[in-house]
């Protein structure tokens, strides 16, 4: 098992929740209102006055096949939309109850 911890601008949200479904990964926890900026490019996401926009995140625990599907879809958003900013990270899962 993978945990997949998606970071996007919160315009993606209800597109990448219905998307999930349609990959076949139904469950997943969310944040909202996730500040931060990108290491290398893209604006602050501070939800301040001087930078507005905010990030939402979910993670998503996947069967270790469903993990290239969800990150091919996932480049293929980000390319869509590079201006957004959309970062996914793999995690080992360990254990879980």
């Amino acid at each position: 098992m993978k945990a997949v911890l998606i970071i996007f601008d919160q315009a993606h949200y209800s597109q990448i929740e219905r998307d999930l479904s349609k990959l076949n990964i139904r469950g997943f926890s969310s944040w909202k209102e996730v500040y931060g900026r990108g290491s290398n490019t893209g604006e602050p996401h501070y939800g301040s006055h001087a930078w507005p926009s905010v990030n939402n995140a979910i993670i998503t625990i996947v069967e270790n096949d469903r993990v290239a599907f969800l990150l091919k879809y996932l480049k293929e958003l980000d390319n869509e939309y590079n201006n957004l900013g959309l970062r996914a990270f793999v995690l080992n899962v360990e254990d879980m109850v």
